[in-house]
């Protein structure tokens, strides 16, 4: 067995990824997990976001390091700001009360800085009109985009922003990306455009919804990139694919909507771990080759597939507690929001604190998972 690499060495990686799956009101826990991360040496050269994600991406490469924690501050304090009660009586199906009131208020009054009710509603707009596809109006999002994010930053190359959508008209998924493409407000609104509640958004003469319609995490992006280099990928989930089984129909509507979005992470790290296996493998067999055979169209072929890149992901997952309902992910509430962002500043220190972190080693098959922080806090 291979010694442990000092930490200092097992964590120099050429690139630090943080991906960002998206969940409405759940993303203040990346925001959280970010403030941690970055104090702990940890910021990300890339960000890759959808929906939320795609926001709170947007608003960490859109700044520089030493604003980052305050303009995702100043957003959540923003979209927060109509809902400052707290529950007011204790238990577990209290606060799931106040969660799902707190919801409706959101649902009826919409969210300062985020979106609004369209007045009139659309049902009084001809069929085809812009207006006549969403329930809301997002003009006040692009308004606080502009305000929060330097999206001049965001294209002069220092930090790279992914953000996923997807095509209307073929279905098929799309990335913009700044390291191909200048970045603007409609991008981060076309990776968060959830119908019916969100108009899809134009560009270049395509329209776009939110991304996580066809996979709510953009891990499977990062991990095509090519060339493959070594990287260290924080994946923030924030539906688990794991959890308990249901107990009434309010808990299956929750496990439903989590099994939905959580977007197959298992099945995506699992797959990632077994084909740079692969890779790994066919660039040790293409160097045994003689030198004869190298040129051999099925060699050039491997040895286009093969790379010997190591990959780090961790996993940091805003699991299941008690009180939430089918609503969690709409539930704006200031008092939850602070919860959510204190739950990733606990789960990154409980991963970075770990004995199996701290003595972890490079990769010997290209893929090591970790995920720290499994036993939750329900």
């Amino acid at each position: 067995m291979s010694e442990p690499e000092p930490a200092d060495a097992a964590g120099s990686h050429p690139r630090t990824v943080l991906v960002l799956q998206g969940g409405g009101a759940l993303g203040a826990y990346q925001a959280g997990v970010y403030e941690t991360l970055a104090a702990a040496g940890h910021a990300p050269t890339w960000l890759a976001g959808i929906s939320i994600g795609a926001i709170n991406a947007a608003l960490i490469a859109g700044n520089p390091p030493g604003r980052r924690v305050e303009r995702l501050r100043t957003f959540w304090d923003t979209v927060s700001g109509s809902l400052l009660a707290d529950p007011l009586i204790p238990g577990s199906k209290a606060r799931s009360l106040f969660g799902d009131v707190s919801a409706a208020w959101a649902a009826i009054f919409g969210l300062p800085g985020f979106f609004r009710p369209r007045v009139p509603p659309f049902l009084f707009y001809p069929e085809g009109a812009p207006q006549a596809l969403s329930i809301y109006d997002t003009g006040p999002l692009r308004e606080t985009l502009l305000k929060l994010v330097d999206f001049d930053l965001i294209n002069s190359g220092v930090t790279r922003l992914s953000v996923g959508a997807v095509n209307i008209r073929t279905g098929n998924f799309a990335y913009f990306d700044s390291a191909h493409q200048t970045i603007g407000p409609d991008h981060i609104m076309a990776s968060g455009a959830l119908p019916p509640g969100f108009p899809p958004v134009e560009i270049d003469g395509e329209h776009y919804w939110d991304g996580g319609i066809v996979s709510n995490t953009p891990l499977e992006y990062v991990l095509e990139e090519q060339p493959r280099r070594d990287m260290l990928i924080f994946q923030v989930d924030l539906f688990s694919a794991r959890g308990p089984m249901p107990e009434t129909l309010i808990d299956a509507a929750e496990r439903e909507k989590d099994i939905r979005f959580s977007s197959r992470t298992r099945l995506n790290t699992d797959v990632a771990r077994q084909v740079q296996s692969l890779r790994r493998a066919a660039r040790r067999l293409i160097a045994k080759l003689p030198e004869e055979l190298r040129d051999d169209p099925d060699a050039r072929l491997l040895d286009a597939f093969s790379c010997d890149a190591a990959v780090t992901i961790v996993h940091l997952i805003h699991r299941h507690k008690n009180y939430f309902t089918q609503s969690k992910d709409v539930e704006f509430s200031r008092h939850t929001v602070n919860e959510h962002w204190s739950a990733g500043n606990d789960d990154v220190r409980r991963t970075l604190n770990h004995t199996a972190w701290r003595t972890r080693t490079k990769p010997r098959d290209g893929v090591r998972v970790f995920d720290l922080t499994r036993d939750g806090r329900a």
